[in-house]
């Protein structure tokens, strides 16, 4: 008793006061700028429609662009790998908690055995009066085993598994966020291939309509085989373009489907008819580079394998000491009658203190130590510099986004002052004031400055979903943003 009593208590108090080896997580310090560089400039841009931040694909006002969005993110396969993963390690997180419980089983089983005679046993046995040469074992126990967590290998491990399963989660948002993206980031660029084919195909048919007019004349002496051969020149030109922009718009439209998670084709008629580029929403709230910590899903991630990886050198810490489990046994067992079973003569029990200690492998221990410092370490700068570049994605938006509109409005002045500029090109070369070859710059000027308009206010509506996306827009549900405070 005197042995006893010490070390019971030993276990109590040691269970009571819930110690861990190993370094307690701390969130590492925001380094973060109080505000971006772009920042003014994208709060001050001309007044849009406002956006919802967590639902931004509806401010670009197009019906069928939410549309998408939200289908997308109801059958998108990547997503669904997601969830998947997300159920991995909540998998992961129970059998962790599992483990600092005890563990129970049941066991039971019957034998009905026949002695042969020609073995020495049984020629023994067959000697003695009565000898039956059947034999019956039976036997049914209760098992329970608890390994006690004295120093807090176990709960360090739960820690680190409860941190993937946060980082699965904020994964899982990180996925929903890029598909969402992604998807509105495709349909902008086949309603902008859309624009371009559409300005293509109506130079093309000012060519053939000139050339008509050239041709009525050179057969009327008019005008010179040299400027019918130019014009004819012109036309092919912007023919050749048609079906490069074709084949571009065919890519988008593929790539859309598989976003969608069916095969390509499936929501072709929809888009069949051009629509308009959608213009980007105001963006109301910008927040801080510090916001991103708790903005930005891929972020969390980082932050959540951080975290996970400084509990695992505790894991690691902890087979420095000795492991003490506690394991019981009660049951019944015969092996003359199975009438005999659960009776009182029949009954066992036993208990066992087991005590587990790598006392001489302490180099190996020393081993996974540093190894799980190292990984700690690389996690540190992954998450550092996942940091860095969330600021740096923001920041390439902002600029983007500002600039592109500027541009865009540049060139619808420019392609208004082009189209009278070609007008009154046209006018003067049918009263014979300009030549021919100046209708054909004018026309030449008026469709490359009209397709730089559409590929620009194409590229401004990227710019702001790719801003959407870079400020960590159009995730958050209440499960992660807890994690997001963590």
């Amino acid at each position: 008793m005197s042995i006893k009593r010490p070390l019971l208590m030993f276990v109590v108090t040691s269970l009571a006061a819930g110690c861990a080896v190993g370094p307690d997580y701390l969130r590492p310090a925001s380094t973060m700028p109080d505000c971006y560089l772009g920042q003014t400039a994208v709060e001050q841009r001309p007044a849009h429609a406002k956006a919802d931040f967590n639902l931004w694909w509806g401010g670009f006002g197009d019906p069928q662009l939410a549309r998408f969005v939200t289908l997308a993110l109801e059958q998108n396969l990547d997503l669904a790998q997601a969830s998947a993963r997300v159920a991995q390690a909540q998998a992961g997180l129970g059998a962790a908690n599992a483990a600092l419980l005890p563990s129970g089983s049941i066991n039971a089983q019957g034998a009905r055995a026949y002695q042969s005679v020609e073995t020495p046993l049984g020629q023994v046995l067959n000697s003695k009066p009565n000898f039956n040469r059947y034999g019956n074992a039976d036997e049914a126990n209760l098992n329970v085993g608890w390994e006690l967590d004295l120093f807090g290998g176990v709960r360090r491990g739960r820690e680190a598994a409860t941190a993937e399963y946060q980082a699965s989660e904020a994964g899982a948002a990180a996925t929903r966020l890029a598909v969402a993206a992604q998807t509105a980031d495709i349909y902008i660029s086949i309603r902008g291939l859309q624009a371009r084919l559409d300005i293509a195909r109506r130079q093309v048919q000012t060519q053939q309509d000139l050339l008509a007019i050239i041709n009525l004349l050179y057969g009327k002496g008019l005008v010179a085989e040299l400027q019918v051969r130019q014009v004819e020149g012109a036309l092919a030109q912007v023919r050749a373009s048609v079906p490069v922009l074709e084949a571009g718009l065919d890519t988008a439209m593929n790539a859309l489907d598989v976003m969608l998670g069916k095969p390509p084709g499936t929501y072709r008629m929809e888009l069949a008819n051009a629509g308009v580029i959608p213009v980007a929403p105001q963006i109301a709230s910008t927040g801080s580079p510090g916001d991103l910590l708790r903005q930005r899903p891929d972020l969390i991630v980082a932050e959540r394998r951080l975290a996970a990886s400084n509990a695992r050198i505790g894991v690691a810490i902890a087979e420095y000491y000795p492991k003490l489990s506690l394991s019981g046994l009660i049951g019944s067992a015969t092996s003359v009658s199975a009438g005999n079973l659960f009776t009182s003569g029949a009954s066992q029990a036993a208990g066992v203190l087991g005590l587990r200690w790598r006392l001489f492998d302490f180099g190996r221990i020393n081993a996974q130590i540093e190894l799980a410092k190292g990984q700690e370490a690389e996690a540190l700068a992954a998450y550092r510099l996942a940091a860095l570049r969330a600021t740096e994605d923001v920041e390439n938006a902002f600029s983007a986004l500002v600039k592109r509109e500027d541009q865009a409005s540049t060139l619808a002045q420019g392609v208004d002052s082009l189209g009278r500029a070609r007008a009154a090109s046209f006018a003067a070369y049918q009263k014979g004031v300009v030549s021919l070859i100046d209708v054909l710059q004018a026309d030449e000027n008026l469709l490359r400055v009209s397709d730089m308009r559409a590929q620009v206010q194409t590229e401004s509506a990227r710019a702001a979903v790719a801003t959407f996306k870079a400020l960590g827009g159009g995730w958050q549900t209440a499960t992660v943003e807890a994690v997001a405070t963590r």
